[in-house]
């Protein structure tokens, strides 16, 4: 045991005794941070625009403060964009977070002096409480890697852009930074192939015992490094990889395949960052779901996603929530956003302490025929056919075949990249589809009433999925696949492959 690992457990315990104690006062820190952040933002063009000054309790607040999407902000943020300050947030901001978006273009998110040291804590603070609870320390004394964009950043009016990973990478703790992998010039490269590649020389005979990353992106280094060795085993390639770390996607999906590949199981944390804000994470290897930071520079509302689209939708603190339903998520923050929907559904498994599931996003769904299928309900119709005909699946996604070219009932088109397929794809198309009937009934009376038939698989290509997102210009970092659409856009160029 090394002197960083030996130190680490004091802090982590007083670390973890905190996080617990904010955890059970959730409500009266929530109340807190809404007047925190009117007060710090009531002399700002967008305070000045909706009465900050009149806002006395949250009633106030939801009669003066709109529900906005980026594009609604858009205004506000190019303004900013163009250097003007107290726009959104007092000053100027300390970076802008860059991001592709489908409808906006680029998009940029402020982070201020004031919200960026909850990016930085809230990730220190997942794996205080991990070696808090489990006591294992060790993975701190070895090689840490951090699968990301790239660090460098270019600027804005002044303002230092780039990507929310690698503005983060600029705040990694001094303690660490000598354990952080890989190389400062490696991380820069663009090309994510290329950058993979490096990765693997530069890591291949260190002694990695955290790696950090989106699932399929993780995989692809997986798959370079088993290539390299031979075949061999992640585990055998580093014998003290401990510690999973992942956030942006369900990992249910791909675990069978990361453990196939890494030859044993992992403890894993799942973490919930954006470039809004740092929103939740995996705080206990024994309890499901991530707990929800309410006292993290953020204050939460929440919109019933059947009602999200409404004209005047119900908005909820979040002592109205109510378990095992889906929300939109609507964050104010001390960045500046205020009423700001980040397009993300949440679902409360918990309410002491308040812990959350994410599963899936407003936007992307399957309702081609009225059914409303979400992302949570497709990944756990999969995982649930998978298990019982032992499939690995590398990637999938789901969309609507309204008119199909062969004739007959139109369905729900599944392009899945197999690593291991099932002995019978029929049976195991049948398994999916009485899946999600269970999980949904609209979907299960539109099969019943047969307006659709059973959902149908067509398989993609090894390294398919792989082959779109680099053709779309999103391989690696933090992008990722969606899940489902409600159009074929994705799946005509999937079919492109065939």
């Amino acid at each position: 045991m090394g002197i960083k690992s030996i130190l680490a457990k004091p802090f982590a315990k007083y670390i973890s005794k905190q996080v617990k104690r904010d955890a059970q006062l959730a409500e009266v820190h929530q109340l807190n941070w809404l007047m925190n952040l009117v007060d710090e933002a009531k002399n700002t063009v967008f305070g000045k625009n909706h009465h900050f000054a009149e806002i006395k309790n949250y009633q106030d607040f939801k009669r003066l403060i709109p529900i906005r999407d980026y594009e609604g902000l858009k205004p506000y943020f190019d303004r900013m964009v163009q250097g003007e300050e107290n726009i959104l947030w007092p000053g100027k901001p300390l970076y802008f977070a860059k991001t592709s978006g489908t409808t906006s273009g680029v998009k940029y998110i402020p982070i201020t002096k004031a919200s960026i040291p909850y990016h930085i804590n809230s990730a220190r603070n997942a794996l205080l409480c991990y070696i808090a609870e489990t006591g294992n320390a060790d993975f701190v004394d070895g090689k840490l890697i951090f699968l990301s964009g790239s660090p460098t950043l270019s600027k804005t009016a002044g303002v230092l852009t780039g990507r929310l990973s690698g503005i983060v990478n600029h705040h990694v703790p001094g303690y660490l930074r000598k354990n952080q992998m890989p190389s400062y010039n490696t991380n820069c490269i663009e090309d994510w192939e290329q950058k993979v590649d490096q990765i693997v020389e530069e890591t291949y005979n260190q002694p990695m015992t955290l790696i950090s990353g989106i699932p399929p992106w993780v995989q692809m280094y997986f798959d370079k490094l088993q290539e390299k060795s031979g075949g061999k085993t992640i585990k055998e390639i580093f014998p003290h990889f401990s510690l999973f770390v992942y956030g942006g996607v369900n990992f249910e999906p791909y675990r069978k395949k990361l453990e196939s590949s890494i030859g044993k199981r992992m403890d894993t944390i799942e973490t919930y960052p954006a470039s809004e804000g740092f929103i939740a994470y995996q705080d206990s290897q024994t309890e499901t779901g991530l707990l929800l930071l309410t006292n993290n520079g953020m204050f939460y509302e929440f919109i019933p996603t059947e009602e999200y689209f409404n004209e005047n939708p119900t908005r909820l603190t979040l002592k109205d929530v109510e378990l095992n339903k889906n929300y939109a998520i609507i964050l104010n923050t001390n960045a500046g956003l205020f009423g700001y929907s980040i397009g993300d559904t949440v679902k409360f498994i918990s309410k002491n302490p308040y812990r959350i599931l994410v599963t899936g996003r407003i936007k992307h769904f399957i309702s081609a025929f009225g059914e409303h299928v979400i992302g949570e309900e497709v990944e756990q119709a999969i995982l649930q056919a998978s298990k019982t005909f032992e499939v690995k699946v590398t990637e999938f996604t789901v969309a609507p075949q309204v008119n199909p070219p062969e004739g007959g009932l139109p369905y729900h088109e599944w392009f899945i990249e197999f690593e291991k397929k099932p002995d019978n794809i029929e049976a195991f198309e049948l398994a999916i589809d009485e899946a999600l009937q269970q999980k949904n009934v609209y979907y299960k009376d539109l099969i019943v009433g047969k307006i659709l038939r059973p959902v149908k698989i067509t398989e993609v290509k090894k390294d398919g999925f792989i082959e779109y997102m680099k053709k779309e210009g999103k391989l690696g970092g933090q992008n990722k696949l969606p899940r489902l659409s409600n159009d074929r856009k994705i799946a005509n160029q999937l079919g492109l492959q065939h």
